[in-house]
C-alpha cells in the first residue's frame, strides 16, 4: 500500500477516518470540556444525516467501486447502517477510505498484540485485573469497539469514551513517505495515541513503513519540569502540521503543540533530509484557534481560505465603536512566523503576516504565476468572521485541487467562495448527479461542496480535522 503526501491539495487517493461511535452519544455536559468538546451532540443525527454523507463522497472520489450503483441499497438500510459498521458483514471495508476501528480489529487478531494492548489500556485507565482478564475473552471486533467507545459488550461504560477519535488528522501526519505520530497535550487523548501507535506499528498496511514512523522523544528529565514550564515539554497534534510542498513543512505552535515540539520537528526534518524548509507559525493560545488548520487551509495552488484577524486587511464593520473594540482585540491576537532553511538554520526569515507567507508558498514553492487569492472566513465581515471560524469555515479538506468540503452553516464564507468564482453544491445534489452519471469526479472543478453540519460543528472540528491523508497525487 503506497503512502506519500507532498501537498495539501493533490488529488486524495487514500486516508484514515473514524465514523462517530457510540461514545459520542455518552458525552455529558459536565464532562464535555474535559473531553475537549464544547457541547453534546445527537448521535443519530451526526451519523445518519451528516457524517454518512462524508463517507459516501469520499468513496465516490477515492473508491467508487464500493458505492457506485449501490446508493439506493445503502439508503434502504439507514436504520441499522450496516454499510458503515466495521463489525458488520456488509461493511464497505475500503483500503482507500480506511476506517480506524476496522484496522484496530485486524491488529487485535494477534494474541500477543491483544495481550499487550489490553494490559496497556487497562493500566492507563486504572481498570481492575478482573476486567483485564474479561477483555481478553472479547472477539477482536468487539474489543476494538470497546477500546474506542468505552462500552462493553453488555452495553456498560467501562472506560471513558474518546470522542476526539473522529479527528484522525491529530493522531498522526503523513510527511512524504513517513508518518509522524502525535503526542497529545490533553489527557483525554492519551488512549487515542496508544491505539494509533499499535495500529501503525502492527497492521500489515504499514509493514514496509515501520522504519519510517517518526516518534518525538521528550527532552531529558522532562518529568521534573514544573507546570509553569510545560512549554518545554513536547506535545503535538496533527492539525498543527501541513505539508505544503515536497520541500516545505508548516508547523504550528498553538494551544496543543508546544514550541519544544516545533524545534524537535524542525531538527528532525533537516536531519532526515525530508524537508529543506520548515516554517513555524505561532498563533495565540486560545480555544478559538486550537490548531493552525482552524485559521487557514489551502484550496488551490493560488487560493487559500483564512481568518481575517491575521490578515493585512481590516475587518469590515458598520459601527465605529465596534471598530475600536476589535482593533484592541487584534492587538492581542498576534501571529509570529519564522521560516528556517536546512542549509542556513541560524538565519530564519520572518514574515509580517500570514498572507505574506501563503503568497510566498504559492509563488516560490508551487511556482504559481496567477495572482494569489484569499477567501476570508465570514467574508471578512464582523461578527460573521468570528462566528464562522468557530464553526470551522477555515478547516476545509481538499479532495483534489480546487474541490473542497466544508460546512453548510457558514453562509458568509460560502458567499465569499461564490464571489471568488467557485461552484457551490450541496452534497446531496452532488451524490445524486454522480450516481446518475450527470457528472464525474474528474469533471468537477473549482467547487465548494456543502456538507450538513448542525451536529458535526458542535464537535469543533471540520473535515480537515476529520481526515488523515495517507496518499495524495503529486501536484
Amino acid at each position: 500500500m503506497k503512502i506519500f503526501v507532498s501537498s495539501e491539495i493533490g488529488r486524495l487517493k487514500r486516508l484514515l477516518v473514524h465514523s462517530p461511535d457510540s461514545g459520542l452519544g455518552k458525552v455529558v455536559p459536565s464532562k464535555a470540556q474535559d473531553w475537549l468538546f464544547e457541547d453534546i451532540v445527537h448521535l443519530d443525527t451526526i451519523r445518519k444525516k451528516e457524517y454518512d454523507y462524508y463517507t459516501k463522497v469520499l468513496l465516490y472520489f477515492l473508491d467508487p467501486e464500493k458505492i457506485k450503483g449501490k446508493q439506493k441499497e445503502i439508503d434502504a438500510t439507514t436504520s441499522n447502517r450496516c454499510f458503515y459498521k466495521p463489525n458488520n458483514p456488509n461493511f464497505f471495508q475500503s483500503d482507500k477510505v480506511i476506517e480506524l476501528e476496522w484496522l484496530l480489529a485486524e491488529v487485535l487478531k494477534d494474541h500477543e498484540i491483544r495481550l499487550k494492548l489490553v494490559a496497556s489500556v487497562c493500566a492507563i485507565e486504572g481498570s481492575t485485573y478482573e476486567a483485564q482478564k474479561e477483555l481478553m475473552n472479547y472477539e477482536p471486533s468487539e474489543l476494538a469497539k470497546t477500546f474506542i467507545s468505552g462500552t462493553s459488550i453488555n452495553k456498560e461504560l467501562i472506560f471513558a469514551p474518546i470522542p476526539n477519535f473522529i479527528f484522525t488528522r491529530d493522531i498522526g501526519i503523513t510527511i512524504k513517505d513517513h508518518i509522524l505520530l502525535n503526542k497529545p497535550a490533553k489527557k483525554a487523548r492519551t488512549r487515542e495515541a496508544l491505539l494509533a501507535r499499535y495500529i501503525f506499528f502492527n497492521h500489515p498496511y504499514f509493514n514496509e513503513y515501520k522504519d519510517k514512523i517518526i516518534e518525538l522523544s521528550e527532552s531529558s528529565l522532562h518529568f521534573l519540569l514544573p507546570k509553569e514550564e510545560e512549554e518545554q515539554k513536547i506535545t503535538l497534534e496533527g492539525g498543527d502540521i501541513m505539508v505544503v510542498s515536497d520541500n516545505h513543512l508548516l508547523v504550528g505552535i498553538s494551544e496543543r503543540t508546544t514550541s519544544e515540539a516545533a524545534v524537535k520537528i524542525t531538527n528532525t526534518m533537516f536531519e532526515m533530509g525530508l524537508m529543506d524548509k520548515v516554517t513555524i507559525i505561532k498563533i495565540p493560545k486560545k480555544r478559538d484557534y486550537m490548531h493552525i488548520d482552524t485559521v487557514f487551509t489551502q484550496v488551490k495552488r493560488n487560493v487559500w481560505v483564512m481568518l481575517g484577524n491575521f490578515s493585512r486587511k481590516s475587518i469590515k464593520h458598520e459601527d465605529e465603536n465596534i471598530i475600536e473594540k476589535i482593533l484592541e482585540i487584534k492587538k492581542e491576537e498576534k501571529i509570529k512566523i519564522l521560516q528556517f532553511h536546512k542549509h542556513n538554520p541560524d538565519n530564519p526569515i520572518s514574515f509580517e503576516s500570514l498572507e505574506d507567507l501563503l503568497i510566498d508558498i504559492s509563488k516560490i514553492d508551487l511556482k504559481c504565476t496567477d495572482e494569489v487569492q484569499f477567501i476570508f472566513s465570514g467574508n471578512n465581515e464582523f461578527p460573521y468572521n468570528a462566528r464562522e471560524q468557530w464553526t470551522d469555515s477555515c478547516n476545509l479538506l481538499a479532495l483534489k485541487e480546487g474541490v473542497v468540503l466544508g460546512y453548510d452553516r457558514n453562509d458568509k464564507t460560502t458567499e465569499a467562495f461564490k464571489n471568488a468564482g467557485f461552484t457551490i453544491i450541496h452534497v446531496k445534489d452532488l451524490l445524486t448527479q454522480l450516481e446518475e452519471g450527470i457528472i464525474t469526479t474528474d469533471s468537477i472543478k473549482d467547487t465548494f461542496i456543502l456538507m450538513p453540519s448542525a451536529e458535526l460543528s458542535r464537535a469543533r472540528g471540520g473535515f480537515h480535522c476529520m481526515s488523515m491523508p495517507l496518499c495524495r497525487e503529486s501536484i
